[in-house]
């Protein structure tokens, strides 16, 4: 049966793949972001120049006789203003589960991130009781995490219904973040490996993101109400050593493996050093965007894998491949 279904930040990495996929299922889409993406109109997809933090009187009215949304849309960035986070982050949120509830839109799939529950201790193999931190060293996940808690508790049941997922490091074709990074980093001569190079993480593959992303609506859908009103960590389910992952990724692109390497309490110092120059800096009216930040060290150095165990038993999730072979997949 043709559905029809909105994706905020369809433009993004994520919005892209999941409206290409959509689209191949023979669904009807509406992608809501600020730029302008021909490449999406090429796919039959429809695009609308909406800013989902401003007023929702302005775009309200889109939402009317779609069948569910998928909220993609987010400012991911490792440093920034805190308000440029949130209200991208929460305004946008609210607006959208706003939007969502005035248009009678039933399922809303939020795209989240293990982030939320980033403390800076090791994460080995938790599942989703693990509680949101206390203090936050970054505005990303500090607004994630309260945008996903006001997601969640949207969930009615009955008028809305809503899952959060947790995509871990997603990469793959056609990403814009994680693999362009590393490679340009690694190109300019500024990628160290911070700590001993044994810290094991989780990787999403985006073709596995997406299949999350269906499934978790299809569950809203289906009215399975084991789901509705929580969070899933998503991911291949098979952790690797971080550093060995980006040895082997710029090895696929005839760059040389990571040689250089520096203490994590080294880091962390440096990092604050960088963080306090930053704030002075924009409090002086000047921009300067840290290399180093705390939470980036911590992300570098510490393990942080998940058990997807629930989202295989609620969603009906299972990753189409091993973090090996999705390497092969999409560079041969």
């Amino acid at each position: 049966m043709t559905k029809r279904y909105i994706i905020t930040g369809g433009g993004g990495f994520v919005g892209k793949a999941l409206g290409k996929a959509l689209r191949a299922q023979g669904h009807e889409v509406l992608s809501l972001a600020r730029g302008s993406y021909p490449e999406l109109e090429q796919l039959g997809i429809t695009t609308a120049k909406v800013d989902i933090s401003s007023n929702i009187e302005s775009w309200c009215e889109l939402f009317k006789g779609y069948d569910g949304v998928f909220h993609t849309a987010a400012k991911v960035d490792m440093w920034g203003p805190y308000d440029g986070f949130f209200q991208t982050n929460v305004i946008g949120t609210r607006n959208i589960i706003q939007a969502c509830k005035r248009a009678g839109v039933k399922n809303l799939v939020f795209t989240s991130s293990p982030s939320v529950i980033h403390d800076g201790n090791n994460l080995e193999g938790i599942d989703e009781s693990y509680p949101y931190p206390r203090h936050f060293d970054a505005a990303y996940p500090e607004t994630k995490a309260i945008a996903e808690r006001e997601v969640l508790a949207a969930n009615d049941g009955v008028t809305l219904c809503t899952v959060s997922l947790r995509p871990h490091l997603i990469w793959g074709p056609g990403d814009t973040n994680l693999i362009p990074t590393i490679l340009q980093r690694a190109q300019a001569g500024k990628l160290t490996r911070i700590g001993d190079g044994s810290n094991k993480v989780d990787l999403t593959y985006i073709d596995d993101c997406v299949q999350a992303h269906i499934a978790a609506m299809r569950a809203l859908e289906q009215g399975k109400s084991d789901a509705f009103g929580k969070a899933y960590f998503i991911s291949q389910g098979d952790p690797v050593p971080m550093w060995g992952w980006i040895d082997q990724l710029l090895i696929k692109h005839n760059l040389p493996p990571v040689t250089r390497s520096i203490p994590k309490s080294l880091a962390v110092g440096i990092a604050w050093i960088f963080e306090w120059v930053a704030k002075g800096l924009n409090l002086c009216g000047v921009r300067f965007k840290p290399l180093l930040t705390r939470f980036l060290v911590s992300e570098m150095s510490t393990h942080h894998y998940f058990s997807i165990k629930a989202a295989q038993r609620d969603l009906g999730y299972h990753p189409s491949c091993t973090i090996n072979e999705a390497m092969e997949r999409a560079f041969g």
